[in-house]
């Protein structure tokens, strides 16, 4: 009876995976119960295949996944529970505790991920302290940044040409713990966040909720451990999780982005925006002016903007349309502000007004630089068309997103900056060929558009050449 139930509950898991998974699976399970040598034992009852520690730690005997996420997807592993199976925790995980294991975290309502998800945070099962549920997420970021790099998934972004990512991955890992909310409404922050304990329900509704927790787990499992990495239908939800990088490679450039704010901010992005970023600008290539700046970026499409002060501070800004020079506002409520270090934080629009962005260059009565949120002298982001300076004032809060001051002093110094085209760069966009003397001289194009004229030169622009695949 009791094998049985054992193997019904095998069967059901198991079944959940189609034929060419079910063998992935299999042949996964053979090689680390290879590695653990429990196949070759001279005891009949030993000789069914097991997996131990060292064999995940030493998966494909180069470094797939970081020791300590080896270490919890091994916990998680062994917390499976199998009817009729003696009590007593064994050292070594059975197939079917793997199968089960696997079945739950990457095919598994959130009820399954949870309770394995407690154990990979701490062995003992009960309440958990925020410091654990800290370590485990930080982890978790890690091993992603990890896998992705050591597989070559990073789409043309590489741990070479990105920020260091270690201060990206705690900011990341405090950004997602900052969701952590107790049974009365309350969101402990600080210190004091690692010293309440939370209980299952608390790290339950967690969970639901910040849906970056799940979609990590499964690249580490189907990266880290090579497995049902190939199969499109089923990794949809990491599709984009990296958008491709264009225009960086052999540039010698490192941008300002880090890999966790990268998958942070993407996220953030309207979907259809999500598989492309394309470097516009960077002060490092470009220079520090601020008609390069416009001539770089105008009529490119949604993009993002990101900056660094004197003071090492990180932030930015989504813009959702192409930008315009004109002394009006532009773009719509999707845009967004956003801070990347010390914080990793996304502020979207309140609804107070429609200040979203700004662009402005050569005019006599009106602020000439670039904003977003805000008013006029009261910008959330600004950079002065007398490039080098800016502001983020924010007294106590931007009107338009509710970001605080993002920048170390409210005016500050400018360090570097970048732009990056998001999703597919219009076609029209400023064809690269020879350059009319509109791109050149923004200020004349502001008063040919305020006099009502068109740009007679638009259409015999060269054609723009296809930008090169950095993958």
């Amino acid at each position: 009876k009791m094998g049985n139930a054992e193997s019904n509950a095998y069967q059901n898991h198991l079944s959940r995976f189609l034929p060419e998974e079910q063998s992935d699976i299999d042949g996964l399970f053979d090689t680390l119960s290879g590695l653990s040598g429990s196949a070759g034992a001279k005891n009949a009852k030993a000789a069914k295949k097991t997996v131990t520690l060292a064999a995940l730690q030493a998966a494909h005997t180069r470094e797939p996944l970081p020791e300590p996420m080896a270490a919890r997807l091994y916990n998680g592993m062994k917390s499976i529970d199998l009817p009729g199976k003696s009590s007593g925790p064994s050292e070594h995980i059975a197939k079917e505790q793997f199968v089960i294991f696997m079945s739950n975290l990457l095919k598994g309502n959130a009820d399954e991920k949870i309770s394995i998800i407690m154990r990979m945070i701490a062995k003992a099962g009960g309440p958990l302290k925020g410091k654990q549920i800290q370590e485990f997420t930080e982890d978790l970021i890690t091993s992603v940044v990890h896998v992705l790099s050591y597989r070559k998934e990073l789409k043309g972004w590489s741990l070479e040409n990105t920020r260091d990512s270690s201060s990206g991955v705690k900011a990341l890992a405090s950004e997602l713990l900052s969701e952590l909310k107790l049974p009365d409404g309350t969101k402990p922050v600080g210190s004091q966040l690692l010293e309440t304990t939370f209980d299952q329900s608390v790290i339950e509704d967690w969970v639901y909720r910040v849906p970056q927790i799940s979609v990590f787990l499964s690249v580490v499992i189907r990266q880290g451990l090579h497995v049902l990495h190939s199969l499109p239908d089923q990794t949809n939800d990491i599709l984009n999780l990296v958008p491709h990088c264009k225009g960086i490679k052999g540039r010698g450039v490192v941008s300002l982005f880090d890999i966790p704010a990268i998958i942070y901010i993407n996220s953030h992005l309207p979907a259809e925006m999500q598989h492309k970023w394309q470097l516009l600008f960077s002060s490092r290539l470009h220079g520090e002016s601020f008609s390069q700046l416009c001539a770089h970026i105008v009529s490119k499409g949604p993009c993002l903007v990101i900056i660094r002060d004197s003071d090492g501070f990180l932030f930015g800004g989504f813009a959702s349309h192409s930008w315009e020079v004109k002394p009006q506002f532009q773009g719509d409520n999707r845009c967004f502000l956003f801070s990347v270090f010390p914080t990793l934080a996304v502020y979207t629009y309140t609804g107070y007004n429609d200040h979203y962005m700004y662009l402005n260059h050569g005019q006599q009565t009106m602020p000439n630089g670039l904003g977003m949120g805000g008013q006029h002298g009261y910008f959330g982001l600004w950079i002065d068309s007398d490039y080098g300076k800016g502001h983020s004032k924010a007294k106590p809060r931007c009107t338009t997103y509710n970001s605080p001051q993002l920048s170390h002093k409210e005016e500050f110094t400018l360090d570097a900056m970048e732009v990056w085209a998001v999703g597919d760069v219009p076609e029209s966009a400023g064809r690269k060929g020879k350059k009319s003397i509109l791109d050149v001289d923004p200020q004349a194009q502001a008063l040919l558009e305020m006099a009502g004229k068109s740009r007679q030169s638009e259409g015999l622009r060269e054609p723009l050449e296809e930008e090169e695949d950095d993958d």
